[in-house]
């Protein structure tokens, strides 16, 4: 049986009491920043504290832009005591979606991503929905909460970031709270936000895709060879889906002994989650949504097969892993 939003929003409200510190980690986008701000407002007087904390290196420009404009008080996970805390919530996310999530174990799960199989004494993932922040918007609504600017302008920028616009997968709930957040939220600073998109050092790798970028088939293939923050890769996928001619964008990166690889396509062509698990989820973790995806490997994994310094092996290799992955789907 269905449970109503407020049956969901109470059973959440059971899991914490008055003396609880809750800690919520966070891999730093939109939807993590936003869900995280909305559970510390709706704990706010029902615990002793609640602390936000991000695991990844932050630079994308408007994910910075983000945190500054609204006030978005982070700390680093390497700052954190972990003994200090008595509950640990994740938000757009799940254990098995990185290392350091997956040694925690969450008193409750938000998330909007597929299920993983993961267990916790609270567990609210919806995969049909587009943006986590639209089950904390109706988690708001449940507690008769009016959001703060700031709050409602977070929450509507993760769910137009992770919608695309509403170009990608979104349900009729994502219309509604991002109607209900548009009457809330301050328009003019999440326009500055969204437009904060790049560094000047960042230029440098628009020439390196520009100029070894492989098309086949309509997919265009791009190996950035190191790079300073893996967001690159997506700003620059993101980039190349503009092209007239591209229908998938595959950028890859090595970042901390890891071989990024980032997915996009134009939503008509095959799950770009499944073609990441079929190519990728044998050597590391893989998986996404329709149009867009990721895969993570180490280093480590990658040398049996090619010699990582070979930036020619590395991109025949990731163009072969994607069309046999394509086949299987």
């Amino acid at each position: 049986m269905t449970m109503s939003g407020t049956e969901r929003l109470n059973r959440f409200f059971d899991r914490f009491s008055q003396n609880d510190h809750v800690l919520i980690p966070i891999s730093a986008d939109p939807d993590a920043i936003a869900c995280a701000m909305a559970v510390k407002r709706l704990l706010w007087r029902r615990v002793a504290g609640v602390t936000l904390a991000y695991i990844n290196i932050i630079e994308r420009p408007d994910n910075l832009a983000m945190i500054r404009l609204l006030g978005v008080p982070l700390v680093h996970i390497d700052h954190v005591v972990w003994e200090v805390f008595s509950r640990i919530v994740l938000v757009d996310s799940q254990p098995n979606h990185n290392e350091i999530f997956s040694k925690i174990k969450p008193d409750a799960i938000i998330d909007h991503h597929p299920e993983t199989g993961v267990q916790a004494p609270f567990m609210d993932i919806r995969p049909k929905y587009g943006a986590t922040a639209t089950i904390l918007t109706e988690y708001l609504r449940a507690a008769k909460i009016k959001p703060s600017a700031k709050l409602a302008t977070a929450l509507f920028l993760a769910i137009k970031t992770d919608t695309n616009g509403f170009e990608r997968q979104a349900t009729i709930e994502d219309v509604r709270a991002f109607q209900f957040l548009f009457k809330h939220a301050n328009i003019y600073l999440a326009r500055k936000i969204e437009r904060a998109i790049l560094k000047l050092e960042f230029l440098k790798y628009f020439k390196t895709a520009f100029e070894n970028r492989r098309m086949r088939r309509g997919k265009i293939f791009v190996h950035l060879d190191q790079v300073v923050n893996p967001d690159i890769c997506v700003i620059i996928a993101d980039f190349f889906m503009r092209v007239d001619t591209a229908t998938w964008s595959i950028v890859s990166g090595f970042w901390q002994d890891k071989l990024i690889i980032i997915l996009r396509n134009d939503g008509l062509r095959k799950d770009a989650g499944k073609v990441a698990k079929k190519s990728f989820a044998r050597e590391g973790s893989a998986g996404g949504h329709k149009s867009m995806a990721r895969a993570e490997i180490s280093l480590s994994d990658l040398k049996p097969s090619f010699d990582p310094k070979n930036e020619k092996k590395v991109m025949e290799w990731i163009i072969n892993r994607i069309e046999k992955g394509s086949e299987m789907i």
